[in-house]
């Protein structure tokens, strides 16, 4: 599921794989749809319904975290691009079909949403997130940890990946300068000794070891709550996860 390179079809068409992140209907005939692309980075883009297309279609084809070929008609003057062809690049076997993938696969396309809001091009990070989506369709033990995981491992393609190295038993964790330290820092964005070392275990955590962590309900979600604020201490405007309650009711 390697990511093709970008191909430009006449001066203002660009072809590139794309996952959606969100699909919102605009007018009769319309939608905006906002992309994780391979070529552009975040690209806000407008479909519109044409002959032979109807609006089912159009939103069985948008759904969030569906993995398409597409070509956009960009004009680097205009806000919205315009999307002339779609095509699923990427069928799910087994995502759209089981409760937990799709809680997790809402949360993630809603976490994308704000994590990679000003993200230009960065095939890298592209390619982490389809093929950690691969491994989450076909997955088949180990994936009520699946988020925890994703959100820390693209830290590191962000800039912010904590200091695995100044980990030490019974020490803090600075949640601004992301290391482990035994000084309590003047803020208050820290880690105790105990979710300190929750967050050394998920920084340890990777697809083919997964199924080793157990996690209780109440420690996955705590876990959550210290990795978002993570998150906002180091992204602006990182805005509130209105999925996060579906994934704590699980």
């Amino acid at each position: 599921m390697k990511g093709k390179n970008a191909i430009f079809a006449s001066e203002m068409e660009l072809k590139t794989r794309a996952i959606v992140l969100k699909t919102v209907k605009y007018g009769e005939d319309k939608f905006i749809i906002d992309f994780l692309t391979r070529d552009l980075g975040r690209e806000s883009s407008i479909w519109k319904i044409s002959r032979g297309h109807n609006a089912k279609v159009a939103k069985q084809l948008f759904q969030p975290l569906t993995i398409l070929d597409i070509v956009v008609d960009s004009n680097p003057r205009k806000q919205l691009s315009y999307i002339k062809e779609a095509r699923l690049a990427f069928v799910y076997m087994s995502l759209p079909f089981n409760e937990m993938k799709m809680a997790l696969a809402f949360f993630v396309a809603e976490f994308l949403l704000y994590a990679t809001r000003d993200l230009h091009n960065d095939k890298a990070l592209y390619d982490f997130v389809e093929q950690s989506l691969s491994w989450l369709d076909v997955a088949d033990k180990g994936i009520a940890n699946f988020h925890l995981m994703f959100m820390i491992r693209m830290s590191r393609f962000l800039g912010f990946f904590p200091d695995m190295s100044s980990h030490h038993q019974g020490y803090i964790f600075d949640l601004r300068e992301g290391r482990f330290t035994g000084d309590i820092p003047t803020h208050k964005d820290y880690l105790l000794p105990d979710d300190a070392n929750k967050m050394h275990i998920l920084m340890r955590m990777t697809p083919s070891n997964l199924h080793y962590y157990k996690m209780t309900k109440k420690e996955r979600n705590r876990v959550i709550d210290f990795s978002l604020q993570f998150y906002r201490l180091h992204i602006p405007q990182f805005g509130e996860m209105k999925t996060l309650e579906v994934l704590r009711s699980l």
